[in-house]
């Protein structure tokens, strides 16, 4: 079973895609190298285009179709805000280090959620179970009501919102905010968790949300 969605090269929801802003140029006259040569019809996008050192860089699309390709595991981050909850679909959830416990996820600072993940000391980070495809596409829709009636929460360790019926989940203590381009990555130690909850993970792969063996 499958559901069709676009989450981009595996960083976070809807909403928070990188929008292929153009990068500010530096301050006085820095050399500009000579626009590339018009691509023809059906060729598709040159996979070679000037980088932020003037050096050839790679194509945005080529990355995202590169991405494509790669299967992850599904998450949802939350935090508490001071006008409530806030939440996001994520598959760039990473597992760090075990001594301590530090996880890593990707948000772009163009996100809804941005602002409250910015500044909040604990997130919650969910990994999702094959049966929660839809809370998966409510949490990755830009503009949804994500914490209505239909989504069942509750307030967890250090006031963090945490989802029922989860495969897994954990809250994290904020170590740091690591700049990457248009997005930050943060970095938290877990200091609360449960593992044991039901299912087989929900995969993300080729655009869609998919289970294992499917």
């Amino acid at each position: 079973m499958t559901a069709t969605t676009d989450l981009g090269a595996h960083s976070d929801q809807a909403d928070d895609h990188a929008a292929g802003r153009p990068h500010a140029q530096a301050a006085g006259r820095p050399h500009r190298p000579a626009p590339p040569a018009p691509r023809r019809p059906g060729e598709g996008p040159d996979p070679e285009q000037p980088g932020r050192d003037g050096q050839p860089g790679l194509d945005a699309a080529v990355f995202r179709a590169a991405f494509r390709r790669h299967a992850a595991g599904v998450a949802v981050v939350t935090a508490s805000g001071p006008a409530g909850p806030v939440g996001f679909t994520a598959t760039s959830l990473t597992s760090v280090a075990v001594e301590p416990p530090m996880l890593s996820f990707g948000i772009s600072v163009g996100s809804s959620c941005w602002p409250v993940v910015a500044e909040a000391p604990y997130v919650g980070v969910h990994i999702l179970g094959e049966h929660q495809e839809e809370l998966a596409a409510l949490f990755a829709r830009s503009g949804a009501e994500r914490f209505g009636p239909g989504t069942a929460w509750s307030p967890g360790p250090h006031g963090v919102p945490v989802l029922d019926g989860v495969a897994a989940w954990l809250v994290g203590r904020v170590a740091g905010r690591v700049p990457a381009g248009d997005h930050r990555i943060v970095v938290a130690e877990a200091v609360a968790g449960d593992p044991h909850g039901p299912g087989r993970p929900l995969l993300y792969h080729q655009g869609g949300f998919h289970r294992l063996g499917h």
